[in-house]
C-alpha cells in the first residue's frame, strides 16, 4: 500500500509517501471493513469473488495476496482450495485486524499474514503459483518495481490477478461517479472513520491511476503475457490478469 510518485497525488508533506499511506491505513483500520461495505453498497464482495474466479482455471496451490489489508481477498481465495495463502501489507494495524478475523474464523492454519512491502517482497524467486491484489496497485510507490517483484516471486506459468478501481467513461455514470467520488465518498468516509484525508485521497488516487490499456502495458513491461482486462459495474472497477511465461528467465 505505498503510493506512486509517478502516478499519485501527494498525501502529505513530512513523511515519505509510503510511510504516509501506512499511517493512513493504520488510522482507518478499526472501521475499514465497515467502510468498504457502506461505501460500495456491498458490491466489493462481488468484485472479490470475480477476482478469485479468474484464478480458478490455474488451480493454484500457493497464493500470495499483496496489500492484503484485513485479509478479505485472502479469505475469498480459500474457495480455490489452495494449500496456503500468504497475505502481506505494510500497515500493521490492518494486519492486526486481519489476524483477529482469521482467529475468529479459525483460518490461521490456511492463511498467514505478515508485514511486507510489494516493492521488496520477503520471498525467494518462483515461490507462488498465483498472486492477487485488490485495490492496492494504485498505491505502489514505484508501480513497475512492484509489478516486477510480483513477477519475480511467481512460478513459470503463474497467474496474477488485479482488482482495482477505474474511471467510468459513459454518460451519465461518469458524471455520477465523479460527483460521488468528489463529494459523497469523502463525507461518508470522514463521518465513519474520523479520518479527513483517507477518503479524499481515494478519488484523487483513482483519477491519476493508469487504468485500462495503460495498465495492461505496465503488466507487459513487467514481463507478463496474455494480459487482459474486464470492466465491472459500469467501469467503476476493473479486473486485470497476466501470466508469467513458461520459459521465465528471471
Amino acid at each position: 500500500m505505498a503510493v506512486s510518485t509517478k502516478h499519485q497525488p501527494p498525501v502529505g508533506e513530512v513523511k515519505g509517501k509510503k510511510e504516509q499511506i501506512a499511517a493512513m491505513f493504520d488510522a482507518i483500520a478499526p472501521r475499514y471493513d465497515l467502510l468498504n461495505r457502506v461505501l460500495s453498497a456491498g458490491i466489493d464482495r462481488i468484485w472479490r469473488k470475480k477476482a478469485v474466479s479468474w484464478l480458478a482455471e490455474h488451480k493454484p496451490r500457493r497464493i500470495l495476496d499483496i496489500a492484503t489489508g484485513t485479509g478479505d481477498l485472502a479469505i475469498e481465495a480459500l474457495r480455490l482450495n489452495p494449500e496456503k495463502v500468504v497475505g502481506v501489507d505494510i500497515a500493521d494495524e490492518m494486519l492486526n485486524r486481519g489476524r483477529e478475523k482469521l482467529k475468529r474464523l479459525q483460518l490461521e492454519e490456511k492463511i498467514a499474514l505478515q508485514r511486507g512491502d510489494a516493492e521488496r517482497l520477503p520471498f525467494s524467486d518462483s515461490q507462488f503459483d498465483a498472486a492477487i491484489v485488490a485495490f492496492g496497485v494504485r498505491n505502489f510507490e514505484a508501480l513497475q518495481k512492484g509489478l516486477s517483484e510480483i513477477y519475480r516471486v511467481l512460478k513459470p506459468d503463474g497467474a496474477f490477478v488485479v482488482l482495482e478501481f477505474s474511471r467510468p467513461v459513459r454518460f451519465p455514470i461518469k458524471q455520477l461517479y465523479g460527483f460521488y467520488g468528489r463529494f459523497v465518498l469523502p463525507l461518508i468516509g470522514r463521518l465513519l472513520s474520523k479520518n479527513r484525508g483517507a477518503y479524499t485521497y481515494l478519488p484523487e488516487s483513482i483519477s491519476v491511476f493508469p487504468d485500462g490499456e495503460a495498465f495492461l502495458n505496465e503488466l507487459r513491461e513487467a514481463g507478463f503475457e496474455d494480459v487482459r482486462e474486464r470492466r465491472l459495474t459500469f467501469g467503476i472497477a476493473s479486473l486485470y490478469k497476466g501470466r508469467v511465461p513458461k520459459n521465465k528467465r528471471r
